[in-house]
C-alpha cells in the first residue's frame, strides 16, 4: 500500500509536503504544495495501475 501524501502548514506560513513521515519538499506556497501533492498522487496511482496489469 502506498504511503499517504499530505500537505501541512509550517510556523513560517509556508507549506511542506509529506509522504508518510518523510518530508518531500518544504517552503512552498499553498498552491505549489497542493499541485505537488496532486502530481505525486497521480504518479502513485499510475504505478499501482501498471503493477496490477
Amino acid at each position: 500500500m502506498a504511503e499517504m501524501i499530505r500537505v501541512k502548514p509550517t510556523h513560517d506560513g509556508t507549506y511542506t509536503v509529506y509522504r508518510g513521515t518523510l518530508a518531500l519538499i518544504s517552503g512552498l506556497t499553498r498552491l505549489q504544495a497542493e499541485r505537488y501533492e496532486a502530481s505525486i498522487s497521480q504518479q502513485q496511482r499510475a504505478e499501482l495501475a501498471s503493477a496490477s496489469n
